[in-house]
Formats: structure tokens, C-alpha cells, sequence
């Protein structure tokens, strides 16, 4: 009966070793104080941007979190603890936590991991503000368009002023045939 009971915990080590390793980003939350209502609330707002949500028990956590080479992750592995996994955009679990904890006070975000590096609540965030990666591509494909809109500009506006020249150039030999 143990082996079973100790085979599912390497199992779940194991699945957490995965998802920590195979995500852009992570938050860990206390979760204490929520009601049944508003933890569902907060699944369903991490289910609808495909991050992933879940309750393991601390010493499962401890152990793939040192597997995967975030052992000092661990010293925020106190008290009841739900963690997010955002595995397609690295904003997303912040954002939906932060904007979720302004609003229930009872949701204390402990920290994060995004691109390997563990983050604070500060950097958190940070991380929650930033506007999400289609409008930053936006912005950087505005950036880049300004440049190239004044350079076609500028060329327009050379060519118009050397069909003009060449106009007043036409314009004053023929009046000189004439």
C-alpha cells in the first residue's frame, strides 16, 4: 500500500517538474480566505487565457521545484498554496492574479518564475501592467512603420520637386522655340 501512495507522489513531482519546466510563467498564491465563489471566479479567469491552476500539497511542491532547479522557491511554500502556469504567454497568470487580488484582498501573491528567473511580488507587477503581446507588437510595428512613412515621404517629395524642375525646364525651352 505504500509503494502505491508513494508512486503517485513521484507522479505528481513529476508533473509539476514538467509544467515548471514547460512554462513561461508562474505564480504562486495563498489562497486563504477565498470562498468557494470567488476561487471559482479565479479558475475560470485563468482557464479562459489557457493558464493553468492548481493545489498541490507543499512537501510535492518542494520537491519538483528543487528537481527542476528552483530550490530556493521553496521559502515561499508556507501556508496553503495554488499555483498558475502560464505556458503561451508569460503575462498572462500575472495579470489575471494581479487584477484578481486587487479586487479580493484575500488573494496574497506570493511570487513567480518567468524565464527561469524567480521574481518578487514588485516584479509581479510590473509584469501584470504590461500591456499584452499582440498590442506590443502593434506598438513595435508602429515604431518600426514611422520611420519607413517619412523616408517614402521624403522620396515623394524629392521626385515631385524633380518633376517640377523638369517641368520648368520643358515649360521654358519650349517658350524659347516659340
Amino acid at each position: 500500500m505504500k509503494n502505491k501512495a508513494l508512486e503517485q507522489k513521484k507522479q505528481i513531482v513529476e508533473e509539476i517538474t514538467d509544467k515548471l519546466e514547460r512554462a513561461q510563467s508562474v505564480v504562486l498564491v495563498d489562497y486563504r480566505g477565498l470562498n468557494v465563489e470567488e476561487v471559482t471566479q479565479l479558475r475560470r479567469n485563468y482557464k479562459e487565457a489557457g493558464v493553468e491552476y492548481k493545489v498541490y500539497k507543499n512537501t510535492l511542491m518542494r520537491f519538483a521545484f528543487k528537481e527542476a532547479g528552483f530550490e530556493e522557491f521553496n521559502e515561499f511554500l508556507t501556508g496553503p498554496n495554488a499555483i498558475a502556469f502560464g505556458f503561451d504567454d508569460p503575462v498572462q497568470a500575472a495579470k489575471i492574479t494581479h487584477d484578481f487580488a486587487k479586487e479580493n484582498k484575500k488573494l496574497e501573491i506570493k511570487a513567480g518564475i518567468v524565464d527561469g528567473k524567480i521574481i518578487d511580488i514588485e516584479e509581479i507587477k510590473n509584469l501584470a501592467t504590461l500591456p499584452s503581446k499582440e498590442v506590443l507588437i502593434a506598438q513595435a510595428l508602429a515604431g518600426l512603420n514611422g520611420p519607413i512613412a517619412g523616408f517614402a515621404n521624403v522620396l515623394q517629395g524629392t521626385i515631385r520637386s524633380l518633376v517640377y524642375a523638369l517641368n520648368a525646364i520643358k515649360e521654358k525651352q519650349e517658350g524659347q522655340e516659340a
